[in-house]
């Protein structure tokens, strides 16, 4: 009998042939009932899918079907792996059945689904053109090459996004390190918000400043204080005659010529420019990058200021000084972005502030 025919031996008799010929069909004949059975499973919907794919893999296996007949069977398990999300599985079925039949132009689609799935898009393209090469009338594969150019020009698009937010935000870094600024944790973040400085294109810093009413917990923002500018120049506008009293200022305490500015001194710990810039680029494109470059290198965190040496702990602001001026303070470290205190010289509160009495809340 063929069937113990040792391996590697030709048959020699015409009844080993005919053994040899009837295994075969056999096989052939199974194998095509077990592509048909797959085809029939997939129909039923994705709870077949596995054992669809069971089928094909036991009628590959059988090695019983010519080329083209086996490279369809490696395209239909590509497609049901594509259907469960197996895209590195599809793409390799459908790599095999390219092999094994050149002219499968399905192949070369579920290749292209594979590759785009995988965000592998320049042989995404590759497959769509490849295939449409072979069937220039294939509607599917020039709507796919459509989707992969407009997936590649979102990327492109994102990336110059995210390139964008780094070098602004690095040369923000670069203008705080140059004027030696020293930044620490942010404060008051359910009021500041994300917002942050710019740099403009002559160089400028422009910061926006929360003054907070710390009699009374209310706060205003400056959202374009420019570097250069005085604080009198903000002030006078604020506290105008023209503008309506603050509505919580029931005595008129808080009038122009009674208010007086402080900011906090050596509160906090300065931050490395690596903490710096992961804050800079907190809301943008570039939020969620995993490198940002040499700045993630630099030192630890910096130590408290040390405030003993006879300092005050409020800081009374010359009204007359450039937002800069008072920022580069040696005792001054910005809670990311400036905050000031506002206080009236008419109020009771006056003297709890000053006196130390007062401390803003945790």
């Amino acid at each position: 009998m063929a069937l113990w025919m040792e391996t590697g031996s030709e048959p020699k008799t015409e009844t080993e042939i005919a053994d040899l010929e009837a295994i075969s069909a056999l096989k052939e004949s199974t194998a095509l009932e077990l592509k048909e059975k797959g085809n029939e499973l997939v129909k039923k919907g994705k709870k077949h899918y596995p054992e669809a794919i069971h089928c094909y893999s036991r009628a590959i296996n059988q090695k019983a079907l010519n080329d083209h007949d086996t490279s369809v069977l490696f395209s239909n398990r590509a497609h049901v792996n594509l259907l469960l999300g197996n895209y590195r599985r599809a793409l390799s079925d459908s790599q095999d059945a390219i092999k094994l039949f050149p002219a499968n132009v399905k192949a070369y689609y579920r290749a292209a689904k594979a590759c785009l799935s995988l965000n592998l898009l320049a042989e995404a393209k590759s497959y769509c053109e490849s295939g449409v090469g072979k069937d220039p009338t294939n509607e599917e594969l020039k709507k796919l090459a459509k989707q992969i150019d407009l997936k590649k020009l979102e990327q492109e698009q994102r990336a110059a996004q995210v390139s964008k937010a780094l070098v602004e935000a690095k040369d923000l870094v670069s203008a705080i390190e140059d004027r030696r600024l020293k930044l620490g944790n942010a404060m008051y973040r359910e009021l500041t918000g994300l917002r942050k400085p710019v740099l403009d294109k002559n160089g400028i810093l422009h910061w926006p400043v929360l003054l907070l009413y710390a009699e009374f917990m209310s706060s205003d923002f400056i959202e374009d204080f420019c570097e250069t500018d005085m604080f009198s120049a903000h002030l006078d506008i604020m506290f105008s005659e023209s503008c309506p009293p603050l509505p919580w200022d029931k005595e008129n305490h808080y009038s122009r010529d009674a208010i007086e500015l402080y900011y906090e001194a050596g509160s906090g710990i300065c931050l490395s420019k690596r903490k710096i810039l992961r804050y800079l680029l907190e809301g943008t494109a570039a939020a969620n990058v995993e490198s940002i470059g040499e700045e993630e290198k630099d030192a630890a965190d910096g130590s408290p200021y040390d405030s003993s040496a006879g300092s005050s702990k409020w800081v009374k602001v010359n009204e007359k000084r450039t937002l800069h001026d008072v920022l580069k303070e040696p005792n001054f470290i910005i809670p990311m972005i400036p905050v000031h205190y506002v206080v009236s010289k008419r109020s009771g509160f006056y003297k709890d502030f000053i006196t130390g009495k007062w401390r803003p809340p945790a």
